[in-house]
């Protein structure tokens, strides 16, 4: 009997993969457990253009990341805070902040969570942070704090 998994089993295979197996295996465990279906040429179809819907959405997803990432490194974003006596910021630049700032002044919405820095942003002047926007994609934001 061939099965087509639809979900990883241990010493079998994986997500995907056509498989011959025996055919009380078969239908009692793997499709009586949601782990396979019966690979019939019309199964087998649905899946294969399931995937290449799949591979289509991340490739146009891809597309979409580089172009956000080539206008990133375009941009700059401005920030004011309050200097004390001394002239260093009251506390520091947060992600949050930030991402905030680049949502106001340019209108793209980022994840705080893909802003990437790792010493605290407590010094007026330009800063450039790296995001991580996913796929293996990252792109340089140029931050400038200003006294206020």
């Amino acid at each position: 009997m061939k099965v087509l998994l639809v979900k990883d089993v241990k010493g079998l295979g994986k997500t995907g993969e056509i498989k011959e197996v025996k055919d009380g295996y078969g239908q009692n465990f793997l499709i009586g457990k949601g782990f396979a279906k019966h690979a019939t040429n019309e199964v087998i179809k649905k899946h294969e253009a399931s995937e290449r819907r799949k591979a289509e959405a991340e490739a146009n997803e891809v597309e979409a990341m580089k172009a956000l990432s080539a206008k990133l490194e375009k941009l700059k974003i401005v920030i004011s805070k309050k200097l004390g006596n001394t002239g260093h910021l009251f506390g520091a630049v947060t992600k949050e902040e930030i991402a905030h700032a680049l949502h106001e002044q340019h209108g793209i919405e980022i994840d705080k969570k893909h802003i990437n820095h790792k010493e605290a942003l407590k010094t007026t002047g330009t800063h450039d942070l790296d995001l991580k926007l996913g796929h293996g994609i990252h792109a340089t934001l140029h931050v400038e704090i200003k006294g206020a």
